[in-house]
């Protein structure tokens, strides 16, 4: 018994000094899903917290449902409708999965068909220069040229790039703002939502936008 002890305790401190952080490249960045587990851990409610959503959402995945779609539209597309405040991915002819968006606000909202042209995981923002200087001359608020992807970056979770533009469609650590017009052009969704739209949609697949 005693010599099995001694076994246990060796390879245990074996396996504390495999993952000692004092081996750890402390150079590289901290991905965003490594930030949120150093500052969150496995606490669910703090984490729902900090990522905008209700923790009902983060243990189902997401809020959707499947509904009827009129007009040909292939498989793998994606539907917005900003008048409705949702946006549709076509599984198959006529049937898509419907979840709740945030959409542009007056004089930003946009029509017309796009594609996405790449997928990020914890997005970096880096807003435009007019959007910095628009937000400082009408609201006071201060944003930064740069945040890198966590938690706390506005971008929530999950973000699909729309052709060449500026727009994306992409999470949200302010889950309260879906279903309203408050953003500056870009589509916002609950983090669990759009995490479930990321593993659906490939770079590619056509967006159509419509008011």
């Amino acid at each position: 018994m005693r010599l099995l002890l001694v076994c246990f305790l060796h390879l245990a401190i074996a396996m504390v000094a495999a993952i000692s952080p004092a081996q750890a490249n402390t150079d590289e960045p901290l991905t965003g899903l490594t930030r949120f587990f150093e500052q969150f851990g496995h606490d669910l409610k703090k984490g729902a917290k900090a990522l905008g959503d209700d923790v009902d959402q983060l243990i189902t995945g997401s809020t959707t449902q499947t509904v009827t779609v009129p007009g040909d539209y292939r498989p793998g597309s994606i539907i917005i409708r900003t008048s409705e405040r949702k946006l549709y991915f076509v599984q198959t002819e006529g049937r898509a999965i419907r979840y709740g968006i945030g959409v542009g606000r007056e004089g930003f909202q946009w029509g017309g068909v796009s594609s996405v042209s790449r997928k990020k995981e914890w997005p970096d923002w880096r807003p435009p220069k007019e959007m910095i200087e628009r937000e400082l001359t009408q609201n006071g608020r201060v944003i930064p040229e740069f945040m890198p992807g966590g938690p706390e970056n506005p971008l929530g979770a999950r973000a699909l790039y729309l052709g060449s533009t500026l727009y994306r469609i992409h999470g949200t650590n302010q889950s309260h703002t879906i279903g309203g017009a408050v953003s500056s052009g870009c589509i916002r969704m609950r983090n669990s939502d759009v995490i479930d739209l990321y593993k659906r949609v490939a770079v590619g697949a056509k967006v159509y936008v419509y008011h």
